[in-house]
């Protein structure tokens, strides 16, 4: 069931980012591409993952722990990660964005959040814990968060900083999995994961100088599958009943 949901939701984010017409070099460089690019496709995304949530009856599972992490210091790896991106916006030149061009930079980052967190340490987490360890179920996820972005290349990122992306993907995913786990909550992974890009990509479009906190991503990423361990250690979110009976008694 998570890994139909999961092809579901990229055919169809590539479906519509096709449509629109925008490569994925351009989003980020005016409102009007932002807009088209990344925004429109997640708006869908949004849609259609919410109508599977409810009808599978996963919010409950999907966004909350039943019992959070033991350990609590793994956080300073995803606070570490929101210090790089506030960093990030503060070396932005925030003069060269108007109303608009701003305003898709937010609505990029609340949909990026909620999208991609609900698919992936959400959906996917949630049918993988009926069946698998925490250990599988942190790996898996990541892999496949960073797997996602493959669909970059096609269309029209170059294959080799694409690659390098899926890779750094990889791993922020895992701190976005601590976050989770720490905070007992989704919600939290989903607003740093908007930070982070609104950071990334105004950053990227209009920096005052060189972006050196970016180069603490692979750090960041390091640091988090070092300390992920501690918060797998112990945990025990698989359903009480299957999950799928909530989906059957709405059928």
């Amino acid at each position: 069931m998570g890994l139909a949901i999961y092809v579901g939701y990229v055919l169809v984010i590539y479906a519509v980012s096709k449509l629109s017409g925008v490569a994925y070099t351009e989003i980020g460089t005016s409102a009007e591409f932002t807009w088209r690019g990344a925004v429109l496709d997640l708006a869908v995304g949004a849609v259609l993952l919410a109508i599977t949530t409810w009808f599978l009856g996963w919010w409950k599972p999907a966004l909350f722990e039943r019992k959070r992490s033991h350990h609590k210091w793994p956080i300073f790896v995803p606070a570490l990660m929101l210090l790089v991106a506030v960093l990030n916006l503060f070396n932005t030149d925030w003069s060269k964005f108007d109303a608009s061009f701003l305003l898709s930079l937010l609505a990029l980052g609340i949909a990026v959040g909620f999208c991609e967190e609900l698919m992936s340490r959400g959906l996917l987490l949630t049918a993988f814990r009926s069946r698998l360890p925490e250990v599988w179920v942190w790996l898996l996820t990541s892999v496949l968060f960073g797997a996602m972005h493959l669909i970059n290349a096609a269309l029209g990122a170059p294959l080799s900083n694409t690659l390098g992306q899926v890779v750094l993907a990889a791993m922020s995913g895992t701190s976005f999995y601590i976050v989770r786990r720490v905070t007992g909550s989704l919600l939290w992974a989903m607003a740093l994961h908007g930070i982070w890009d609104i950071a990334a990509f105004s950053v990227g479009f209009a920096p005052l100088g060189t972006a050196w906190a970016a180069y603490l991503t692979p750090v960041i990423g390091i640091l988090a599958v070092g300390v992920v361990h501690w918060v797998i250690k112990g945990t025990d979110e698989k359903p009480v009943q299957p999950t799928l009976a909530a989906a059957a008694a709405r059928s």
